[in-house]
């Protein structure tokens, strides 16, 4: 056995068999097109790592949303910046995000609604096949985090036989 520092960035549940929760991840990997548990488990262990920094500000600030608020700026400027919180939206809505929330900032999901792929699964595909472009640049990971200002720029790659409009595999009406 290894002694080397524990790497795995996300936590499983706690009990195997629940079935309750599996027939909610497996909605969830059907309708955001995810490969395997694995994905889902990693959003909602960074949705739980971003509703315990807010916890640990709000505590600083001793309830005080304000003050938590200006003490966590760059980290609700990163979660803005991302589109999972509104400009308007103050540090205590964190601990009212969903995983949903998060699982909509993926490329994956945003290539999908865009129209790039006629399902989640297929949005994957092309992004693994090195279709998809952010910003220009070919991007092959399907769970980057797109920001708000690169959504627009979410397009197939211009050599990409995919870009062309009569493409078999393009739906009708899709950019």
């Amino acid at each position: 056995m290894s002694t080397g520092k524990n790497t795995k960035s996300y936590e499983t549940p706690n009990h195997p068999y629940q079935g309750e929760r599996i027939a909610r991840e497996g909605d969830l990997l059907g309708r955001y097109g995810l490969k395997t548990k694995e994905e889902l488990w990693r959003a909602q262990s960074e949705l739980r790592s971003f509703r315990r920094e807010a916890r640990r500000l709000l505590g600083d600030a001793q309830g005080d949303i304000d003050e938590a608020g200006e003490a966590g700026a760059d980290f609700l400027n990163r979660l803005r910046r991302l589109g999972i919180l509104n400009d308007s939206d103050d540090i205590s809505e964190i601990l009212s995000l969903d995983v949903t929330d998060l699982l909509e900032r993926r490329l994956q999901t945003v290539a999908y609604r865009k129209g790039l792929g006629n399902t989640p699964k297929q949005a994957r595909q092309f992004i693994t096949h090195g279709h998809v472009t952010v910003e220009g640049a070919r991007t092959t990971v399907p769970s980057k985090k797109v920001e708000v200002d690169e959504e627009s720029t979410v397009s197939f790659e211009e050599n990409s036989p995919l870009a062309d409009e009569l493409h078999p595999e393009r739906a009708e009406g899709q950019e």
